[in-house]
């Protein structure tokens, strides 16, 4: 019996639909794979379809045009390695979440998904149907078990695997990021390693999709859970691994070991990273933003040049009387710092003109937040028009504290193709300006140093939509208001748990009510970076219309 066996791990980013596209990476995976004599070259969960495809994988000629791309795939890597690919599988009038090892020019083996998530951003129960738990595959003489993801998750797959002749376990998952993933996964990969007494080789993609990124990260650990490979996070890579057969079993070669950042570092790269694919895979090169003076708009200017390059953003002040001359200087400091393209473009005489227009039918009435959202809107009119004339897509700036609350107008600060921090709390993104303006790394394509200078950091937060505005006048203090937002939103709490923490009961009630009321405007907002496990959008899914309340 062979006593070496090298697996090819290509942690790589897909892209939904396009098959040929995603076959080309698997192809070329393999042939490096080949070149280094591996016996099995592996690609992640649904790597041909790209993932998380959602109800696009149950139209049938899509899942038909998958099944073919993999069939041509085998067809092209006959004579060498196996390749193991991730793929929507139809048969028996079932839809499978499948694992397909290809040789000898064809479909060899296949591995169906036993758990299908149903949880946060998965609706798997809903897309495929559930295969039944089964054994190993063989490549040459070693016999593999691979749970699908989520099957990794639960004991007794790994263990009926076992029971049943795998000899190491590899799992290949489509498995998005959020704060403190990869800890659990670990956690999750020993568990697997302990039950069994096997090697775990855990793969994951990478690349964005939507509003999640799937972090890579992939690692595999020898039995008793020692960490013997950790590949980088974020990072595509295609990397051998080698298993030796001892007296006890296969043992994974001690490999590399790549550093993990801190959770500062992966939520910025995650919202850089969001951002850049979304662009290039729908298409956009250059994006534009309205840049206030404010620290919102100056963390999404900073992600948006780390992304794209300064080469490719254009922002834009558009000021009314009510800007202050600090928030003039703030921004184009921003501007200059970062390199980009930056324009003027007051919005007084457009607002006349609309305030005069509108004056017959508003006489007799008092100004109110009326003609404060007019001016929102009239910044979201140009911005959208400068969008359409330019070809660059908007980005709109609105923290998680704000869309949370309803704290933005909707048709006018909320227009925007994409928004990368609408997962950030306020509190957050004032500590995000801090880490970037002390740190840089190589993925970042914006400058070093100080780009978002203290004094937008560390002012008074306003709209400046009238004299004297400050957010606090509409809202609690930001620290307040997010750890109230934490304990609603992210822990699914109660108001009577809010007054526990230490907040009045007063200020908890009337966010509750704003997070209610603003769920109209959240389900029209633009998709943004996911960084936690209650971002809104398929995390989080609430009626518009809803008339209950937390009475106690």
């Amino acid at each position: 019996m062979a006593d070496r066996f090298r697996v090819t791990l290509a942690q790589l980013n897909p892209t939904v639909g396009d098959l040929e596209g995603n076959a080309a990476k698997a192809y070329a995976a393999w042939q490096k794979g080949h070149e280094a004599g591996a016996d099995l070259v592996a690609l992640p969960e649904m790597f041909i379809t790209g993932y998380n495809a959602q109800d696009l994988v149950r139209k049938p000629v899509f899942y038909k045009a998958a099944m073919a791309a993999v069939r041509a795939l085998a067809e092209k890597t006959t004579q060498g390695p196996a390749l193991a690919i991730g793929s929507p599988w139809f048969e028996d009038g079932k839809l499978f979440n499948a694992y397909l090892i290809l040789k000898n020019g064809q479909v060899a083996s296949k591995v169906l998904k036993h758990h299908l998530p149903n949880e946060t951003v998965f609706d798997e129960v809903r897309i495929f149907d559930a295969g039944p738990m089964a054994g190993p595959y063989s490549v040459g003489e070693t016999r593999v078990g691979s749970p699908i993801c989520e099957d990794g998750w639960h004991e007794d797959v790994a263990e009926t695997l076992e029971e049943t002749g795998a000899e190491f376990l590899l799992i290949p998952n489509g498995s998005p990021y959020y704060r403190g993933k990869m800890e659990t996964r670990i956690n999750h990969m020993v568990a697997r390693t302990v039950e069994t007494g096997l090697p775990v080789i855990y793969l994951n993609m990478v690349g964005g999709q939507d509003d999640q990124v799937f972090d890579g990260g992939s690692f595999a650990l020898n039995p008793g859970g020692a960490l013997a490979l950790q590949m980088p996070v974020f990072d595509e890579a295609v990397t051998h691994v080698d298993l030796e057969r001892q007296t006890q079993g296969w043992r994974v070669v001690d490999s590399e070991k790549a550093a993990l950042p801190d959770a500062w570092e992966q939520d910025y790269r995650v919202m850089v990273e969001s951002l850049r694919d979304y662009m290039g895979k729908t298409g956009f090169q250059k994006a534009l933003l309205g840049l206030s003076g404010g620290v919102d708009s100056a963390i999404v200017a900073a992600i948006a040049v780390d992304a794209l390059g300064a080469e490719n953003v254009r922002c834009v002040m558009l000021p009314s009387e009510y800007t202050s001359k600090e928030s003039l200087n703030d921004a184009e400091a921003v501007a200059n710092a970062l390199g980009v393209k930056y324009d003027y473009v007051p919005i007084s005489e457009g607002r006349t003109a609309i305030t005069n227009t509108l004056a017959p039918l508003f006489e007799g009435r008092d100004a109110d937040l009326t003609e404060e959202n007019l001016q929102s809107r009239l910044r979201g009119l140009l911005l959208m028009a400068m969008s359409n004339k330019f070809g660059e897509m908007l980005l709109t700036t609105g923290n998680k504290s704000e869309v949370a609350v309803g704290y933005c107008t909707i048709y006018g600060d909320m227009n925007g193709g994409y928004n990368p921090i609408k997962d950030l709390y306020k509190t957050r993104v004032f500590e995000t300006c801090r880490w970037r303006n002390a740190n840089h790394r190589a993925w970042m394509k914006g400058p070093e140093g100080e780009v978002i200078r203290p004094n937008v950091i560390d002012k008074p937060p306003s709209a400046e939509l009238r004299d004297d505005q400050k957010d606090s006048d509409s809202l609690p203090d930001y620290p307040v208001l997010d750890g109230i937002l934490e304990i609603l939103v992210d822990l699914d709490g109660s108001i009577e748990e809010c007054v526990e923490a230490g907040f009045d009961r007063s200020d908890a009630t009337r966010v509750e009510h704003l997070i209610y009321i603003s769920e109209y405007k959240r389900f029209q907002s633009a998709p943004g970076a996911r960084l936690t496990q209650r971002a809104f959008w398929l995390d989080r899914r609430y009626p518009i219309v809803n008339r209950w309340r937390d009475k106690q």
